[in-house]
């Protein structure tokens, strides 16, 4: 981390010992795990989850990207950042950064391509007005490094 980035959130996961592999360091299914609790992080200030399921709307993962920077041991605690890229009448697409939360290094990122779902009928349907307004006052704008909202040619 640099001078200029905000602190880190505190810490919500450690690695435990049930996640470690073999090669004596986090599988890589676990990895997911903490991504999806920053996304339970993340989803208030877009007003997603419990809120936006009472709508009968949810939010479906449609893509997903991984990319493992360093490696991360047993009882190392973890810290994630969110950050929505970009968005259109259907989709969001946001970045998770996983670091350490004492030392501050960059872990892995997750970039996910999220889908606005009508649970009743289980398709994909577009963001509530609302909800857009929240999107564009957090989007960054800033490109993925491997998902796009639209198929790339």
């Amino acid at each position: 981390m640099t001078e200029t980035e905000p602190p880190l959130p505190p810490p919500l996961a450690r690695v435990r010992p049930d996640w470690v592999d073999n090669n004596g360091h986090m599988n890589m299914g676990f990895y997911l795990v903490v991504f999806d609790i920053a996304t339970d992080q993340l989803w208030p200030r877009l007003g997603l989850g419990a809120p936006f399921r009472a709508r009968n709307l949810g939010t479906f993962a449609a893509e997903t990207w991984v990319s493992y920077v360093r490696e991360v041991t047993e009882g190392m605690p973890l810290s994630c950042t969110n950050e929505v890229l970009a968005y259109d009448a259907k989709r969001l697409l946001a970045v998770h950064r996983m670091h350490h939360a004492e030392e501050g290094w960059l872990a892995a990122e997750n970039e996910v391509l999220y889908l606005c779902v009508d649970l009743g009928i289980r398709r994909v349907t577009t963001w509530p007005d609302d909800v857009l307004a929240r999107f564009a006052g957090l989007a960054t704008g800033r490109p993925a490094k491997r998902l796009a909202l639209g198929r790339r040619a």
